[in-house]
């Protein structure tokens, strides 16, 4: 299919935080990406009468809600920000019409995508999976130390405001810990991975803040770490703006008579490597504080783009012959 336009139609499921912060961030910056529809399951939801204020085809009644309207025959990406619960039954759904899918919740029924990481090698996927907030934000930086040296063990400890963490966020915590633990091993690169989430009451509401511990070989080189980090963290802020070091990457060498004993490792000499981030949301419409949510739609909006730019230039290429 061949659009006037030369950008892709989306629709979002999931009329929350999370979904109408994505809604606002394509239609205020998407370049390959069109906003269609909005869909969710609450008929007051802010996020419907947002979208319903900006002209695009709303409906309260869910998946079923969305294969009825006019535009869907038209809408070629469907980003999943409900539950990971949902997320079975509307992948289904959507797959059986044909729509590729990016999936916002901890399901991972896709592969996993971090897009600084292997957004290209899956562009191809009919469902990527965006893994978790916390996954989003430290798992580059577990890819940047694996890049430079083996990684043994990682681990990350994700601290975000009470106060962004909504319903969804909340009944997915298990999934979270899960998701992202696998996901530090599969997509970062270490061998054993670990994954902590803390919701932070603190008044006001604090940033978000993830601390990154990896274990490598003594060997490794501190200044090419650091290097190989700092060269991330840059990447990253490509498309998260407010994504940042709060200081420079900490060493310590545990050698000589000491050791460190690793769950599922053992006793262990090694160059722990402590990456200290913090993660400002653009505030597109969520608060500043609320990077958590922020990073979400950035990644899937980034991936998103990398895939509709795909898409547009297999569609081209017939026109081109056919000229």
């Amino acid at each position: 299919m061949n659009h006037s336009d030369s950008r892709i139609p989306v629709a979002i499921i999931g009329s929350g935080n999370i979904g109408t912060d994505l809604m606002i961030k394509v239609v205020r910056h998407g370049k390959h990406l069109s906003m269609a529809a909005m869909i969710g399951i609450d008929p007051a939801s802010e996020g419907l009468a947002r979208a319903a204020r900006l002209g695009m085809a709303t409906t309260a009644e869910g998946i079923e809600g969305l294969v009825k309207l006019p535009c869907f025959k038209d809408i070629e990406i469907v980003f999943d920000a409900t539950s990971a619960g949902a997320h079975v039954r509307n992948n289904e759904i959507l797959r059986d019409h044909g729509k590729r899918v990016v999936d916002l919740t901890p399901a991972a029924i896709g592969p996993y995508v971090v897009p600084v990481v292997n957004i290209d090698e899956h562009l191809d996927e009919p469902n990527v999976n965006m893994v978790t907030c916390g996954g989003q934000a430290t798992i580059p930086m577990v890819r940047a130390v694996a890049n430079v040296a083996k990684v043994r063990y990682a681990e990350i400890v994700a601290s975000i405001a009470s106060k962004s963490a909504g319903p969804g966020t909340r009944a997915n915590i298990d999934e979270f810990t899960e998701t992202t633990s696998k996901a530090i091993e599969l997509v970062g690169g270490a061998s054993h991975g670990k994954a902590i989430i803390v919701l932070n009451p603190a008044e006001p509401p604090l940033i978000m803040r993830d601390t990154v511990y990896c274990l490598t070989e003594l060997s490794a080189s501190e200044e090419a770490l650091s290097e190989s980090v700092e060269n991330m963290v840059a990447r990253v802020r490509a498309y998260v703006p407010g994504y940042r070091l709060k200081q420079k990457v900490q060493f310590e060498r545990i050698d000589g008579q000491r050791s460190i004993n690793v769950p599922g490792i053992g006793p262990t000499q090694d160059l722990k490597v402590t990456i200290m981030l913090e993660v400002e949301g653009a505030a597109h419409y969520l608060p500043a504080y609320a990077g958590n949510l922020d990073i979400m739609t950035s990644a899937a909006m980034a991936t998103a783009e990398r895939i509709a730019e795909r898409m547009l230039a297999s569609q081209e290429k017939p026109v081109a012959a056919a000229a």
